[in-house]
C-alpha cells in the first residue's frame, strides 16, 4: 500500500478491537467514535492526508521500487535526504503547533535508523536482525502508526526492578516457548497508545546487568489488538468543548496509557532484543536511533515555540503593551528559543556524516544540548504567556455565552485595542489553552520529562562531553611564560 490517507488510518483502528479503559469503563466499539478520542483521531488521519496534497507530495512522499512512501521511513543517503526529512517533519509538526509530540514520524525514525543497524541486533541472535529489518518493511508498506513504551511503574525507584516487592509489577519475561516469548507486567508511559496500531516495546536504558535484570531486558512490537495487552488511560483533557472553548485540547489530545501485559504472547518473529542488558541498554545510542529521534523532536520544538511566540506577540498586539521594555524583553526570550532550536539544527545537519551503517546522520552534539536546554526553555515560554495575559487569561467566558442574555456585556466590556470581543476571547482562550488548562499543564510536564530526567541526563551529559581540549588549553595557559605564542602554535599545528 505505501502511504495512507487519513481514512484508511481510522478504518484500520476501526477494523482492530483493542482492550483499552478509561473513567472506569472499557471502550466499547470502535476507539474513534469514543468522545476521548475521536477528535485526535481527526487531527491524526488530517496529518495524514497531508502525504497527498498535490503541493507537498514530493516532500511528504518518497518513491523506492515504484512504490511511495512516508518520507519519515525514507533512510537518509546524503544532506539533501536530510533536508527533506526536516521540511517533513516541519510539515506535520507546523500542522498540530508542536502540540502533537508523538506524531508517527517520531518512531518512524527511530525504527528506519535501527532498520539499517541489523548487526546490532544480531549480536544477540542472528534472527534478531532480519526481524527488524522485516518489521521496518511492514510498517512501511503499511505506514503504521505506533506507541512505545520505556519506563517501569514508580514502585520503588530505590530499588532496581528484580528488587522489587511484587516482581510481576514491572513488565517482564516469564515464559519462553516454540510461539515466543511471554510477557507479564506493566510499563509506562503509552502516549497515543490507543489510538496507533501497534506498540514498540524499548528497553528501559536502565538496565543494571545483573542476571536477575535479564528477565526485564528486551525489545518487541506487536499490534495493539494482541490478546492480553491492555491500556489504561488517564483522564481526557479532551472536555468534549468547542475548538473556539479549547482550540487545542480539543484536537491534539494526544492521551497518555499505563500498558499492561497480562501473559501476552510476543511471536518470535517480532523479538528484536532478548536478555541481553548491556545491548538493551545501548540500543538507541549505538544504532543512530536516538540522534533521528532527537532530529524529529527539534522541528516539533522549533514549530511550538514559534508558535508561542505567536500567541504572544497576537497578545502584545490586542491589549497594546508593545512599548513596554519588560514587555519586548519577554518575547524576545521567545524570539531566542526559537532562533537557538534553529541553529542546532542547522549546525548538527552541516556536520553530518554517514555512519557505520551508511546512513546519513546529524551531528549528534548540538542535538544532544538542544534536548538539554528545551525542558528548561519551555516553562520560562508558558510562563511568559502567563505574564504578558496577565488577568485577561481569567476573563475568557465559553462560546455558549456570546448567544446567550450576557452577550451585550461581553461584546461592550470583552474587546480589545484592536479586536472585537470574540476575537478576543478566540485569542485569550487559546492563549489560556497552552498556559493554564489542563491541556497546556501536561504539556509543560511533558516536556520537562521528554527524554527523561533532566537531572540524570545533565549527569549523562556531564561525563559524555569532550572537556579534555579545555582543560588542556587551560592548563598550557597557567604553566607557559608566553601562553598567546604557545596558543597560537597549537592552533596552526
Amino acid at each position: 500500500m505505501g502511504a495512507r490517507r487519513g481514512q484508511d488510518y481510522l478504518q484500520r483502528l476501526n477494523a482492530e478491537s483493542r482492550d483499552v479503559w478509561i473513567d472506569g469503563q472499557r471502550v466499547q466499539g470502535s476507539v474513534t467514535e469514543h468522545p476521548a478520542f475521536t477528535n485526535v483521531t481527526e487531527s491524526m488521519a488530517k496529518l495524514y492526508d497531508l502525504q497527498f496534497n498535490p503541493n507537498l507530495r514530493d516532500i511528504m512522499t518518497y518513491e523506492e521500487e515504484g512504490e511511495r512512501y512516508g518520507t519519515s521511513f525514507m533512510v537518509p543517503k546524503t544532506s539533501a535526504d536530510l533536508e527533506k526529512r526536516r521540511q517533513m517533519h516541519k510539515i506535520w509538526a507546523d500542522a498540530t503547533c508542536g502540540m502533537m509530540g508523538r506524531s508517527p514520524d517520531y518512531l518512524n525514525s527511530a525504527l528506519m535508523a535501527m532498520s539499517q543497524a541489523g548487526d546490532y541486533f544480531a549480536q544477540n541472535n542472528p534472527m534478531f536482525a532480519e526481524n527488524i529489518r522485516a518489521y521496518y518493511r511492514y510498517v512501511r508498506q503499511h505506514d503504521l502508526s505506533l506507541t512505545h513504551t520505556l519506563i517501569n511503574p514508580q514502585v520503588n525507584r530505590a530499588l532496581s526492578v528484580s528488587q522489587q516487592s511484587d516482581p510481576d509489577v514491572a513488565a517482564h519475561v516469564v515464559d519462553k516457548n516454540k510461539d515466543g516469548v511471554v510477557i507479564r507486567g506493566a510499563r509506562l508511559l503509552a502516549t497515543q497508545g490507543p489510538i496507533t496500531d501497534e506498540i514498540m516495546v524499548f528497553p528501559s536504558t536502565l538496565l543494571k546487568g545483573t542476571e536477575e535484570d535479564n528477565p526485564y531486558s528486551f525489545a518487541f512490537a506487536i499490534p495493539n489488538s494482541t490478546p492480553g495487552l491492555r491500556y489504561l488511560c488517564r483522564e481526557t483533557f479532551d472536555y468534549g468543548k468547542s475548538h473556539f472553548d479549547h482550540p487545542l485540547g480539543s484536537r491534539f489530545e494526544e492521551m497518555d496509557a499505563v500498558v499492561v501485559f497480562d501473559d501476552v504472547l510476543v511471536p518470535w518473529n517480532r523479538v528484536f532484543l532478548l536478555e541481553d542488558a548491556k545491548l538493551c541498554n545501548d540500543l538507541h545510542q549505538m544504532t543512530g536511533a536516538t540522534i533521528h529521534m532527537t532530529y524529529q523532536v527539534l522541528q516539533k520544538n522549533i514549530a511550538k515555540a514559534e508558535f508561542v511566540l505567536g500567541v504572544a506577540e497576537n497578545i502584545v498586539d490586542a491589549i497594546g503593551i508593545g512599548q513596554f521594555q519588560h514587555v519586548q524583553e519577554k518575547v524576545s526570550e521567545i524570539m531566542l528559543a526559537v532562533e537557538t532550536m534553529k541553529a542546532f539544527v542547522r549546525s548538527s545537519e552541516a556536520d553530518a556524516s554517514l555512519n557505520r551503517w551508511g546512513v546519513m546522520t546529524p551531528k549528534w552534539e548540538p542535538l544532544n544540548a538542544a534536548r538539554q536546554i528545551f525542558p528548561k526553555l519551555y516553562p520560562r515560554l508558558v510562563e511568559i504567556l502567563q505574564l504578558l495575559g496577565a488577568s485577561g487569561l481569567m476573563a475568557i467566558p465559553s462560546e455558549t455565552d456570546m448567544t446567550s442574555d450576557v452577550q451585550a456585556d461581553i461584546h461592550k466590556y470583552l474587546v480589545s485595542r484592536n479586536r472585537n470581543a470574540e476575537d478576543r476571547l478566540r485569542l485569550f482562550r487559546l492563549a489560556w489553552d497552552v498556559s493554564l488548562s489542563a491541556f497546556g499543564s501536561r504539556q509543560v510536564l511533558y516536556e520537562r520529562y521528554f527524554f527523561g530526567d533532566p537531572v540524570r541526563m545533565a549527569g549523562a551529559y556531564y561525563h559524555s562531553y569532550n572537556k579534555a581540549p579545555m582543560v588542556e588549553r587551560v592548563q598550557r595557559f597557567l604553566h607557559q611564560d608566553d601562553p598567546v605564542q604557545v596558543e597560537v602554535a597549537s592552533t596552526q599545528a
